[in-house]
């Protein structure tokens, strides 16, 4: 098996390749390292993978069409996981191009080129956030989600439909899988803990949400990794007798993949300040545009497909964030972490 990994510099990209290197497969990896944020971060992430034997990285951009169909006749993957994404909420609001070209030019490049190429599975990241205004708790994937509340959302909807209508037209199998809140070493700077946990080092105020008054579900990413890997070779197969939205009569599924224990915001930064050994100095605004109070996975259909169950406590997992922080901001770049 060759699989190709989209967004292997960014952090949930690196941490499957990594697992996929360490079970024997043939892995390519691919990402444009933007500047979103910090490149040097991505940079060292991928640096962590290119000694592995089985390991080619390829810079290049998935709205590229000519990149990606060169790069696919060359390399005959058998496996494709998309995590390559334009990510973010609030960023949306001031840069739509970015999420347009990212999630829905580059996506549909994926698609046709995996048409083309006779990929045995295509796995997808979608996200937690096409819930939207959904008020119903835990967020199921029989549920319907036609109201999000940002252009992230809505990217990542559009991926889900388009996944389908390739399912359907050419029999393509197609996974997506809903992330919710995943975090831990090597994690990305415009994520809540990261930036909590840098200001509060740093004796910074913390901007607290909604005034605290927010759930998560946090995920760690060593349990959302080995999810992934035991879904690479669970093709969906069609279902005449669907019933609810995460399947159909093509091979198409639509996941959860969570922790299905929501923290709340305050006692996650408790566990940082614990961490830590210092408190923070928080800040307490309101509600901003394209956020949600609330995530909370229902994950009933991923436990009976493969297993799938979370083995990591918030307390073990920020402890592993706090140290690996520690260790590449506070006494220079250690990549044996990886």
């Amino acid at each position: 098996m060759k699989v190709l990994v989209t967004g292997t510099a960014g952090f949930v990209g690196m941490h499957f390749a990594k697992r996929l290197l360490s079970d024997g497969y043939d892995v390519v990896g691919v990402d444009n390292l933007n500047d979103y944020y910090d490149v040097q971060l991505k940079k060292d992430r991928v640096d962590g993978l290119k000694n592995e034997e089985h390991f080619r990285f390829v810079e290049g951009d998935l709205a590229d069409r000519d990149f990606l169909q060169e790069l696919f006749s060359k390399e005959n993957f058998t496996h494709v996981i998309n995590l390559a994404a334009q990510a973010g909420v609030r960023y949306s609001l001031e840069n739509p191009h970015a999420y347009v070209d990212a999630n829905l030019v580059g996506f549909t490049n994926i698609l046709e080129a995996c048409r083309h190429n006779e990929i045995e599975h295509l796995i997808y990241a979608s996200s937690s956030s096409v819930y939207g205004a959904n008020k119903k708790m835990p967020f199921s994937t029989s549920d319907e989600v036609n109201h999000p509340v940002s252009l992230y959302a809505a990217t990542k909807k559009a991926n889900e439909l388009l996944a389908h209508s390739y399912s359907h037209l050419y029999n393509l199998p197609t996974t997506g899988l809903r992330f919710f809140t995943v975090y831990g070493p090597w994690g990305r700077p415009d994520m809540a803990y990261f930036s909590f946990t840098k200001n509060i080092m740093e004796g910074n105020p913390i901007k607290v949400f909604n005034n605290g008054e927010m759930m998560r579900d946090f995920t760690y990413i060593d349990d959302i990794v080995e999810g992934m890997v035991r879904l690479l070779d669970h093709q969906p197969v069609g279902n005449p007798n669907y019933e609810d939205a995460s399947e159909s009569h093509a091979p198409y599924k639509v996941y959860n993949i969570g922790n299905n224990q929501p923290v709340k915001l305050m006692d996650f930064i408790r566990t940082i300040e614990k961490h830590l050994g210092k408190e923070a100095n928080m800040e307490f605004l309101p509600m901003q545009p394209g956020d949600v109070e609330a995530t909370y996975a229902d994950i009933d259909d991923l436990q009976n497909a493969i297993g799938f169950s979370p083995s990591t406590s918030i307390d073990e997992g920020i402890e592993q964030f706090v140290a690996w922080y520690k260790a590449y901001y506070g006494s220079g770049v250690e990549m044996g972490g990886v």
